[in-house]
């Protein structure tokens, strides 16, 4: 299958593999970049009782916070088309006895979405972000106003070679195309308003933030 240095663009299969074999440990993997999670739940601003798309939201890491903020009114949909993710997202939410989070086992671009949500979240979801078929969908599914935010690696300046030698290493690890690395939100800006996009952990990792505008005719 090659790395993702020889990709110009995802590769679902090649995702699928990966998440296989980081599924056990992956809750572990991601342990460090718990505070960029947070930050990032806390930019969607959600209110009690809101909707949110989690978009390709894994074991469900991002749950408990999510529904910190919504309440147990509020409703999550889990958006994993890894088996072995979602499966563990299915035991996370059994294990927690949580009602009103719905899991969706699809493809971003193909996942069968009800009705209008409050807001989504791409939480280091980088594939899924170089998908233009992907951003319509979830878009499509979100009201007019709904708040947009997502986070991840992105290439630092060039200068900052530590940095991107962290990002290189990382990304090659956690997706199938490097392409878009150095502006990875550049597709969701194009349909989002009052755009911000915060740098951290000495560039190589952005929280990007809008408002979803509605469709665009």
């Amino acid at each position: 299958m090659g790395t993702p240095l020889g990709r110009r663009r995802p590769d679902p299969a090649a995702a699928l593999a990966q998440y296989r074999r980081r599924a056990q440990r992956y809750d572990l993997e991601l342990a460090v970049f718990e505070p960029i999670r947070i930050e990032a739940i806390a930019a969607l601003q959600l209110r009690p009782g809101a909707t949110v798309l989690d978009v390709g939201c894994g074991t469900g890491l991002s749950f408990a916070p999510l529904r910190e903020r919504i309440g147990p009114r509020g409703h999550i949909v889990g958006i994993e088309q890894s088996p072995d993710m979602l499966a563990l997202a299915l035991q996370r939410v059994e294990r927690q006895h949580w009602r009103h989070v719905e899991l969706v086992g699809a493809p971003a671009a193909a996942a069968r979405l009800r009705g209008q949500a409050d807001a989504a979240l791409f939480h280091f979801t980088h594939d899924i972000l170089r998908d233009d078929a992907a951003i319509a969908n979830v878009l499509a599914h979100l009201r007019s106003g709904a708040r947009v935010v997502s986070s991840g690696l992105q290439w630092a300046p060039a200068w900052l070679w530590p940095t991107n030698a962290f990002v290189a290493l990382a990304a090659v690890y956690s997706v199938t195309s490097l392409e878009g690395l150095a502006r990875p939100w550049d597709k969701l800006a194009a349909r989002l308003s009052q755009l911000e996009v915060r740098t951290t952990w000495a560039g190589g990792v952005y929280i990007a933030s809008g408002t979803y505008r509605g469709p665009v005719h």
